[in-house]
């Protein structure tokens, strides 16, 4: 089954300086039409205006993903860590037994990132994160995945993820496709970060969301130049 979510009925947020909207339910709110998929049970699509940003706050026992779209996201965390993560980079942060961070815009220009948030396949353990970039032209017209809990992936080079997933992207062409086979038993949720894509013939459009269940095979036709982000889970 595929099931389109368009970004215009995705729950929204506005605090002026942040403009959100919400894949799934925030705080365990019921709401049949945008249920978590498995273990992922948010996916933020967020614009941070320029100077603004969340100060340090708590998080324990879940991984989070931070997708960079565009712009630069200055994080510091109660580990020590003062970095940033530019467009095109993905960080990944399992908080474990727990930890605070901060994330800014401190350029001049609006950020725009997807945050994720799966549950973890065992809780505790020392928090940790890890950084990649995906900017690099070899990654174009076909799936890489940056972060993986799935064994098959130990020797792929992926950021580590302790969960019962992972993370793919890819940038294709406009008119270029690929076919992505589903092992069984696997969902997916995926969202254009720009352009227009054809999902086993289901379009979506830059923003929408896309539930994948029961599916074995998937065919990607690029409608223009397309940006996927994929989570894909055991």
């Amino acid at each position: 089954m595929i099931e389109r979510r368009p970004l215009s009925a995705l729950p929204s947020a506005n605090l002026g300086w942040l403009k959100a909207r919400h894949h799934f339910p925030l705080d365990g709110q019921h709401d049949p039409a945008h249920m978590p998929v498995k273990s992922l049970y948010v996916w933020n699509d967020d614009q941070f205006a320029a100077g603004h940003g969340f100060p340090l706050h708590y998080h324990r026992d879940v991984e989070i993903i931070t997708y960079v779209r565009t712009g630069v996201v200055t994080h510091e965390d109660t580990l020590g860590n003062s970095y940033q993560i530019e467009a095109g980079d993905v960080q990944v942060m399992s908080t474990g037994s727990g930890l605070r961070h901060s994330e800014f815009n401190r350029g001049k220009s609006p950020l725009k990132l997807f945050q994720i948030w799966i549950s973890p396949n065992s809780l505790g353990g020392p928090p940790s994160y890890a950084t990649r970039s995906f900017l690099a032209r070899e990654h174009w017209n076909r799936l890489t995945v940056l972060a993986s809990g799935l064994p098959e992936d130990a020797s792929s080079g992926a950021l580590p993820l302790r969960a019962d997933a992972r993370l793919l992207a890819g940038r294709f062409e406009a008119g270029g496709s690929t076919r992505y086979d589903v092992l069984d038993g696997h969902d997916l949720y995926l969202v254009p970060a720009a352009g227009a894509v054809l999902v086993n013939g289901v379009r979506a459009e830059e923003g929408d969301g896309v539930a994948v269940t029961r599916e074995t095979v998937l065919e990607f036709k690029a409608l223009a130049d397309i940006e996927l982000v994929i989570v894909e889970l055991v």
